[in-house]
């Protein structure tokens, strides 16, 4: 199944290409936050990735994706291991002693060569251990190990079937590498391992990965336990086909990656799972780099990527699909919080992200059904080919666009720039991109565009409330082609120069009221229907002058009166309140139901005006 998606990319690489080369897209974001947004997201911009936007079902659960990978080559109880009948191994700074089988010892240089389990104490001051045991299962129990090697690897699993290192109850184990290598140095982590590798136990494990990685598998890499404090030159945990954390409390520093998985060769490899733990990753690179997928289902995930210099470091980056069904995770990175080639599905786990770019970018979908997503600062919140919200909560809080549906590569020069017309009414081309909101909740506060489709967009449920623009060169809303609602409430307000409403065939009725003058933050707005019924109550948090209400209670063609004053109740979902009374509020704007605006877009079959 994956292995179809991708020959798919492959094959349709080269069109994509010069379809996404020629496209002009259209929208009303600001030249610095589109050209920002480029920049960060160059990385993925390539034919490959745009292609694989447009097979990858960003609908997929945890358990789908994990399905169509390669299975995971740990059981519960391999680090359960009896330390009764394990071989000695004693190291004793510049040499060491074993006591059984299957052990050579020549000077500091102690190495393994058959199957078994080897408990190990003490330390080298400079040396190494190796497992050299082909098709063999070795399992290391580490007690109170400190192991530092000038030359290279502190352990160097070269040959096993598998490999399981155990950190024995109440210990406290070191290890340490050279402080460089060779280019084709096999054999590059300060625990390095050719084989699966499992790590587990409840002692702790401290790497220093001075010359490169601190801890790399050539196969595999589950850990299930055990506190692990990693400190690398590069990444912090690499495993190859895949990396899994189901338990244990991990601490990564990184001058690279710290989470890394980096099979690009087979299409069911290549993924990073996380289920259990505590994991906490401060990376000069990418938080959590999986080539294929990233997949989080429970434990507590902290991400902080921050580039020290022009390139790029998101927080979670996959290369076909990020799924998000569990636990909690905090990112905050200088590119992408989260990052996707192709998809990301945010489908239960609660996240909150703050970005020096987008705060959740997908170049195909983006997906939001459950959850609670928060992402407290962006230049942009929500970005994809086509987004869908069918439930959980979303709070996005951006500098430009909150959610826009579009292409990475779209400049602010595509989509009008800042002073152009808003919506389809200004003659910008409408996009293969699309926003829908069918459940759930998004509350958006942008100083850019709101909510933005250089597509279409449809709203058939759940609540939208949108915190736009004070400037007059983005609207709250600014959509390309058809804009539809046919069910549950949208609130949107902003400032007055760029307004779009909804289509005049949406199936639900709104309004769209420009008042005479801006109204200040802090003012609570009503909506009255003829006969004095208060049918939304909202209260601006930033300047606005337009407001745009669709819901249940609003019929096309009656008229209804903005009032400005009373009370709001305390209960609000972005302003927008549960009820309200109206006291003596003035009125301050009258409208009918299902009319644009003078100056505004809305009402016209397939597009504004």
């Amino acid at each position: 199944m994956r292995l179809t998606r991708r020959v798919r990319t492959k094959l349709v690489a080269a069109l994509a290409s010069v379809v996404l080369g020629t496209a002009v897209l259209a929208g009303c974001s600001s030249e610095a936050g589109s050209s920002s947004s480029s920049a960060a997201g160059s990385s993925s911009t390539s034919s490959t990735s745009s292609a694989s936007s447009a097979s990858t079902d960003g609908s997929q659960t945890a358990a789908a994706v994990l399905a169509d990978n390669q299975d995971v080559h740990a059981k519960d109880g391999d680090t359960e291991s009896d330390a009764s009948e394990a071989v000695e191994i004693e190291l004793n700074g510049d040499s060491a002693s074993a006591k059984g089988k299957g052990v050579e010892v020549d000077g500091s240089a102690v190495t393994i060569t058959a199957a078994g389990t080897y408990r190990l104490s003490g330390s080298l001051n400079d040396g190494q251990v190796v497992v050299d045991a082909p098709d063999a299962k070795v399992t290391l129990i580490l007690d109170g190990v400190s192991v530092s090697n000038s030359k290279g690897a502190a352990i160097d699993i070269a040959g096993a079937d598998e490999a399981v290192v155990v950190l024995a109850d109440g210990s406290e184990n070191t290890l340490g590498d050279t402080d460089s290598y060779a280019e084709d140095a096999e054999a590059n982590a300060a625990l390095y391992s050719a084989a699966d590798l499992t790590i587990g136990g409840s002692g702790s494990l401290t790497v220093k990965g001075n010359g490169n990685d601190g801890i790399a598998s050539a196969d595999g890499l589950v850990i299930q336990g055990g506190t692990l404090t990693v400190d690398a030159a590069d990444d912090g945990i690499r495993g190859k086909d895949y990396l899994v954390v189901s338990g244990g409390n991990v601490t990564v520093t990184a001058g690279g990656d710290g989470l890394k998985a980096d099979n690009t060769e087979d299409a069911d490899r290549g993924y990073i799972a996380v289920s259990g733990g505590t994991v906490k990753v401060t990376s000069e690179g990418d938080g959590v780099d999986a080539a294929t997928d990233v997949v989080v289902t429970g434990g507590r995930l902290t991400v902080t990527s921050k580039a020290s210099d022009d390139s790029s470091a998101h927080g979670l980056k996959s290369g076909v699909i990020t799924v998000l069904e569990g636990g909690t995770v905090g990112i905050d990175s200088s590119a992408d919080a989260l990052h996707s080639d192709s998809a990301v599905h945010l489908a239960g786990a609660t996240v909150t992200a703050a970005a020096g770019d987008d705060g959740v970018h997908a170049e195909g979908d983006l997906v939001i059904s459950k959850g609670k997503l928060t992402i407290t600062n962006s230049n942009e919140g929500l970005e994809g080919k086509d987004i869908l919200v069918s439930g959980g909560s979303a709070t996005v809080t951006s500098s430009d666009d909150g959610v826009n549906a579009s292409a990475s590569d779209t400049s602010s020069d595509d989509q009008g720039g800042q002073g152009g017309f808003g919506g389809g009414g200004g003659g910008e081309s409408v996009g293969d991109y699309s926003v829908k909101v069918a459940g759930g909740t998004l509350v958006i506060n942008a100083n850019g565009d709101g909510f933005d489709s250089n597509g279409t967009a449809e709203i058939t449920g759940g609540t939208v409330v949108v915190n736009g623009p004070e400037m007059n060169g983005n609207g709250a809303l600014d959509v390309n082609g058809s804009f539809t609602v046919s069910g549950g409430t949208l609130l949107a307000a902003g400032s007055a120069g760029m307004v779009v409403a909804p289509d005049t065939e949406s199936e639900q009725g709104w309004l769209s009221a420009t008042l005479d003058s801006s109204v200040a933050a802090g003012t609570t707005l009503h909506v009255v229907d003829s006969d004095g019924k208060v049918v939304a109550t909202y209260v601006t948090s930033k300047t606005i002058q337009n407001v745009v209400l669709s819901s249940s209670a609003v019929k096309s063609g009656e008229e209804y009166r903005i009032y400005s004053g009373g009370s709001a109740s305390e209960e609000t979902t972005g302003g927008l309140a549960k009820s309200g009374e109206l006291g003596d509020a003035d009125e301050i704007a009258t409208v009918t139901a299902g009319e644009a605006p003078e100056g505004g877009f809305g009402g016209g079959p397939g597009g504004r005006g």
